[in-house]
This record gives C-alpha cells, structure tokens and sequence, in this order.
C-alpha cells in the first residue's frame, strides 16, 4: 500500500493530499529513510511522521484498504510520539 494512502486510511491525517505534501516536503520516513507519497509500506516497517515540532514513530501491524474509525488502533503500534 502507497504510504499516502496508509496514512489516509489509518487516520492519522486526515486528508490524503496532507499526508502527500507531508512526504513530499521529507517529513516522513519509513524503516530510517526519507520516504515520497508512493513508497510502498507492508507489515513491520517502522514510520516517523513530523507534526510541526512533533514526531510521531510507529510500526505498521496491518495494511487493510478500508476500516472503520473503531478499528483504526488495530492498524499501527505507537513506537514514541515527542
């Protein structure tokens, strides 16, 4: 899955288009690299998304294409949010 689209549909931003501009301006990384919109995430991999001044690190534990809003804390394990 497109790592924009992940993020979309994780919801942890809100808009598809911010989570685009969000890697497009090299504010996300994914396994320690700095990641574009299209890069590819799968299970395992370890995503670092900058808030402003705050990061948020987590690890994927599933990639469905749709989820409900209950369900969306099944997606990803919070690593570290500073």
């Amino acid at each position: 899955m497109r790592l924009d689209k992940y993020l979309k549909v994780s919801r942890i931003v809100k808009r598809r288009t911010v989570a685009n501009e969000a890697a497009d301006n090299g504010r996300c990384e994914v396994n320690g690299k700095v990641a574009k919109p299209s890069a590819q995430v799968k299970v395992g991999d370890v995503v670092e998304v900058a808030f402003g001044n705050r990061k948020l690190k987590f690890k994927i534990l599933e990639t469905p294409e749709h989820v409900k809003k209950e369900n969306v804390e099944y997606l990803y394990e919070v690593i570290s949010c500073d």
